[in-house]
Order: structure tokens, then C-alpha cells, then sequence
């Protein structure tokens, strides 16, 4: 049987970066934290967690600190409790414009200790592969294994400019030629949504000048400043598009984003009110 409070001790680490800090959390000294450590280590066979710096952990010592939270889930479903009193940390990956848009508002229904992971939404599926999460927006809808997947709806996004470097970039026309020169937007490595909508438009590949703007409100209001142009979500910028502070580089052209809900199954019921609150927040805002 796995040592309950090793794992708690294991839990604080990961979440909270130090082993001083999880011994605060703990109330107890961080020798007692790295004697727990070391006894669940050698228990498993396994290094669990990486020293770093930056501290963070192994495979396994997210898994087992994973293990920790489910069991704590199930317990407060059930109304026991064996693991202690510490709520249950629920883990889910969204993407940032979703959560800037619609999303925040469900998630207020975590049944425990909220710990979002922002991804893109075609990269969401690797935190529920590898266990880090019990949840995940995707844009895809092939269910990970043990997983259950629920269509969500489609998120409208525009490609959207300030009127100003519309006219300095775009006055002859919006195409390969003037996307290859004018400054573009991109939230960061993963952001693919401007190349796709370029394709869409040019059926080329082009290689886009870019600033790289790591948040959805900055995002928008980058291009709004005329810093570069950039795909919005529709709701986040319509009441722009109306007032003529943007302009909308292809009226006839929207990129619709498809989402999905994933819930691991063996979490499934613990985190329903969250899931009927996503599905119904959905319904409402997505096409």
C-alpha cells in the first residue's frame, strides 16, 4: 500500500516548486519532507522527482502525485476521507483564448483546488496522455484513451487589422504577396492559426514577419494598435469590427476552431457539475 502522507508531501513539491515550501504547507520540517521522499523513492524503485533547477517532476512522480488527487476527488465524491483533509487538486488544460472568452466562467464550479495548464487546443492532448490532467479542451475529438469525448461546438475567429496598417499593408489587396511583408501576430511556437488561415486565403505557405504575443487580451489589443494583424476570436473583437476600430481582412473568410470536452473516465463523476457547466457554457457562446 502507497504511503498517503509521502504522497501528500510528494504533491506540495510538484505544485508549490520547493521542498521548504511543502513543508510549510505540511507543517512539518523539510527534513521530514525529504525523509518521506526518499522512503516513497526507494518504495517505487524510482527517482520522482527532478531537483532541477528548475525543480519539477519525473514521469513517475507526476503520475503518483496524480494518483493522490484522484483518490482525494473519489473520496470527497463519496463524502470519506483517508488521505487527510487536503482538498483535491483538479487539473485541466484550456486554451487561453477559450478561458479569455467563455471558459472562465464553469471552471468557478471545480469541485477542489483549481490548476489550469494553458495549451493550445492541438496540443491539449498530450497533458491527458501522459496523466497531468483529468480534463482538456481539444480540437480533436478522437477520445485519448480512457477518456470520453463531447463535441462542443466551433469557435469563430476573424483575421483581423487596425485600419491604419490596413491601409499601409493591405490597400492593394489582401495576398501572398502583402502577407509576406506586413507584420503578423502570433501567441506563441504552437499558434498555427494565422498560417492556417493564409492558406486558407492564398493556398500558399508563407513564411509571416511576426510578433510574438503571449496573451489573448494583448493579442487583441496588439492588433488593435496596429502592432500587426492577427486571428481573434469573433466575440472578443466584434464589438471592434462594429465601431471600425478593426477591420476585417476576410469578411468571407472566418476560421472556425472545433472544441471538444476530454474527462478521464476513472474522474468522470467526481467533476460532472464542472462537465455540465463547460457543456452548457459551450452551447452558448460557441457556433
Amino acid at each position: 500500500m502507497l504511503d498517503y502522507r509521502a504522497l501528500a508531501a510528494l504533491a506540495e513539491i510538484l505544485r508549490r516548486g520547493s521542498f521548504e515550501a511543502a513543508a510549510h504547507a505540511l507543517s512539518v520540517t523539510p527534513s521530514a519532507v525529504s525523509q518521506r521522499i526518499r522512503a516513497l523513492e526507494d518504495r517505487c524503485g524510482a527517482v520522482l522527482i527532478d531537483r532541477g533547477p528548475p525543480l519539477r517532476g519525473t514521469a513517475e512522480g507526476v503520475r503518483l502525485a496524480a494518483h493522490l488527487d484522484r483518490v482525494r476527488l473519489l473520496e470527497a465524491t463519496l463524502g470519506a476521507a483517508t488521505t487527510g483533509d487536503a482538498p483535491p487538486v483538479i487539473r485541466v488544460a484550456v486554451n487561453a483564448d477559450s478561458l479569455a472568452t467563455w471558459a472562465m466562467p464553469p471552471l468557478a464550479a471545480v469541485p477542489g483546488l483549481l490548476d489550469l495548464v494553458i495549451d493550445d487546443q492541438d496540443h491539449a492532448q498530450h497533458w491527458l496522455k501522459t496523466g497531468h490532467v483529468v480534463a482538456a479542451l481539444t480540437g480533436d475529438a478522437r477520445p485519448v484513451t480512457g477518456c470520453d469525448s463531447i463535441a462542443l461546438g466551433r469557435m469563430r475567429y476573424r483575421a483581423t487589422a487596425s485600419p491604419g496598417l490596413a491601409a499601409r499593408h493591405f490597400a492593394a489587396g489582401v495576398d501572398a504577396d502583402s502577407l509576406s511583408r506586413a507584420p503578423s501576430l502570433r501567441f506563441n511556437d504552437k499558434d498555427g492559426l494565422q498560417d492556417r488561415w493564409v492558406m486558407a486565403r492564398t493556398g500558399c505557405r508563407i513564411a509571416l514577419p511576426f510578433h510574438r504575443i503571449g496573451s489573448s487580451q494583448a493579442f487583441a489589443e496588439a492588433t488593435r494598435l496596429g502592432l500587426g494583424w492577427g486571428v481573434n476570436p469573433e466575440s472578443m473583437v466584434a464589438a471592434d469590427l462594429a465601431a471600425g476600430r478593426l477591420v476585417d481582412l476576410g469578411p468571407d473568410l472566418p476560421l472556425d476552431v472545433t472544441l471538444c470536452w476530454q474527462v478521464s473516465r476513472t474522474t468522470a463523476a467526481g467533476i460532472r457539475d464542472l462537465t455540465d457547466r463547460i457543456i452548457a457554457a459551450a452551447r452558448a457562446a460557441l457556433l
